[in-house]
């Protein structure tokens, strides 16, 4: 399983940056989590676009779906004739709601780019041989982790959530952890996100393998914020940048 960081800023991307977005290939799928502003252009880089065999929408802000728009432009206008749709998994009336940006045509024709599923808490998805499950979390509601799991390892993108129990949950023994922590710590519990010491805090409880920060506001200091996560974690923390990768292999003697 690789994981491949493609927008690592929030809400606003910094120079050079994007917002929420992360590629998934595994079990033979190519799978991307969010597509914010900018993400598109970075995963061109990788990947056609039009090739990914499914794109999940964590929640309704648009630093998380902004570049869906031109995901259907790539798949409706593609010189050589329309791509096939995509399946596109969201929170229940969500594609309703980017419709409403369109005309009747566009709205049309988003219909023909994707196949909207709705995603539901616990309810897990299958894509080639990946394993997906939504779990619910405090964010705007409703907001879903993403936890993927194939061939003895698996990952938690917690999107964007408060600490607790819900993102715990989600979280809880995955090899990898990519969690946001997009608030300074003189922020923390003023808005439904982390900070970097809470999310380390949340590696450490969780049990997990290895943890790297994302969805950080631009003007953070990043490396502020691995001494804060690690100290927390007790082990080296990475502070997520576009293109990073991250390659998860089963441990032996493990079999979750």
């Amino acid at each position: 399983m690789r994981l491949t960081v493609l927008g690592s800023s929030a809400s606003c991307a910094g120079a050079g940056q994007a917002c929420a977005g992360h590629f998934l290939e595994a079990g033979g799928a190519r799978i991307l989590f969010d597509c914010g502003n900018g993400v598109l252009s970075n995963l061109g880089s990788l990947e056609d676009p039009t090739a990914l065999d499914a794109v999940f929408i964590t929640h309704n802000h648009p630093d998380h779906y902004a570049d869906i728009y031109c995901l259907q432009a790539m798949l409706r206008y593609a010189p050589t004739g329309p791509a096939a749709p995509i399946p596109l998994y969201l929170p229940e009336g969500l594609f309703d709601r980017l419709q409403v940006l369109l005309s009747d045509r566009g709205g049309h024709e988003m219909a023909e780019a994707f196949v909207p599923i709705s995603l539901m808490d616990g309810e897990t998805v299958r894509v080639g041989d990946v394993i997906i499950t939504p779990y619910e979390v405090p964010h705007t509601p409703p907001t879903f982790a993403l936890r993927a799991e194939v061939d003895g390892t698996s990952l938690c993108y917690s999107s964007d959530t408060l600490y607790g129990d819900e993102i715990l949950r989600a979280a809880t023994g995955v090899d990898l952890l990519l969690a946001e922590a997009t608030l300074p710590e003189e922020y923390a519990g003023k808005a439904p996100h982390m900070t970097a010491s809470e999310a380390g805090r949340l590696g450490r409880e969780a049990g997990v393998r290895a943890l790297a920060l994302t969805h950080v506001w631009y003007t953070n200091d990043r490396e502020t914020m691995a001494t804060l996560a690690t100290e927390e974690f007790g082990h080296q923390v990475f502070v997520a940048q576009e293109f990073d990768s991250f390659d998860l292999t089963p441990v032996n003697g493990r079999d979750d």
